[in-house]
């Protein structure tokens, strides 16, 4: 199956120091588990995996100070 059939999306989920992740995905929890995969276990339990905001790309620039 193509992934082109499947929309993904962007997500910043929220960090415990008040900083976001940024992730992209099919959902969020395919984004979380991208992050996974890059990051540290101590860097992804600073993530607050239930909390993040679904942005389209076009508005990403605007986010940009947010991540971190």
């Amino acid at each position: 199956m193509s992934s082109f059939n499947n929309p993904h999306y962007f997500y910043l989920f929220e960090m415990k120091n008040g900083k976001k992740k940024l992730a992209y995905g099919a959902s969020p929890e395919d984004a979380f588990a991208t992050l996974k995969l890059r990051l540290t276990p101590a860097e992804t339990e600073q993530i607050l995996r239930d909390q993040y905001t679904k942005i389209p790309q076009r508005k990403l620039r605007q986010h940009i100070q947010e991540l971190g």
